[in-house]
């Protein structure tokens, strides 16, 4: 499912406008990202929670010439899904 079918069901869903759904979901992907930046975490009850994580800095090889390389420190994104959510994929 992409963005645009996304904004279909919710549409259907909520009794509303295309466009209404998609400044909705854009709303809330705009919340989401400002709060996982923030460095806070967001939880929705049963379906599950968005929270960041901080990859240390480690060594790799470069797999063309073998030669090592250091891969900075970086914050990422996570997701841990709530049992809501894990019982519908199950």
């Amino acid at each position: 499912m992409n963005k645009k079918e996304l904004v279909d069901v919710m549409a259907d869903a909520a009794g509303i406008s295309k466009a209404e759904a998609e400044k909705a979901l854009n709303g809330m992907l705009m919340a989401v990202s400002a709060t996982l930046a923030k460095g806070d975490k967001v939880t929705l009850v049963g379906f599950g929670t968005f929270s960041t994580v901080q990859r240390s800095e480690r060594q790799a090889k470069n797999p063309r010439t073998g030669a090592p390389i250091l891969i900075p420190a970086k914050t990422v994104a996570k997701f841990k899904p709530g049992s809501k959510l894990a019982e519908a994929v199950n």
